[in-house]
């Protein structure tokens, strides 16, 4: 039996194993190894998550890969924590559950769904640009059709 360092306790074992596995997740683990790196580690990919779930969110009502980048953070966030790949399992879930549902709709739901989609998404632009910039962008639409 190897004699070990006695300021790293079992750190250096654990590195070892890690290094025998390949590609990220053996670095993740070499990492993970040593305490102040899993804190590290946790702290980073927080961060990360965090802010890819955030600008995901905000990004939702418009045209984009709104929903995309919110599952791609809460992935990220799931490497790391257990809540997060609870939520990941039930975003899942239930964004296949809308899809189901909403190919079995007629034209007529489909539409109304665009509609009300469209009117969210109106609705915060107008918000957004009234409450920060200022700009009321209907007072300025009129103007430019010249109907005020």
């Amino acid at each position: 039996m190897p004699i070990q360092n006695s300021e790293t306790g079992d750190a250096d074992q654990l590195k070892d194993e890690a290094a025998r596995r390949s590609g990220i997740h053996g670095w993740l683990d070499g990492v993970r190894s040593t305490r102040s790196g899993a804190l590290t580690l946790k702290i980073v990919i927080g961060v990360i998550g965090a802010v890819m779930v955030i600008g995901g969110l905000i990004m939702v009502p418009f045209p984009g890969p709104g929903w995309l980048v919110v599952f791609a953070g809460l992935a990220v966030l799931a490497t790391e924590f257990h809540w997060a790949h609870k939520v990941l399992e039930f975003g899942k879930s239930v964004l296949h559950r809308w899809t189901e549902w909403y190919k079995r709709q007629g034209w007529t739901i489909r539409i109304i769904v665009l509609l009300v989609t469209l009117a969210a998404a109106g609705a915060i632009i107008y918000a957004v640009t009234k409450l920060t910039l200022g700009i009321d962008i209907v007072v300025e639409t009129m103007k430019l059709l010249h109907l005020s």
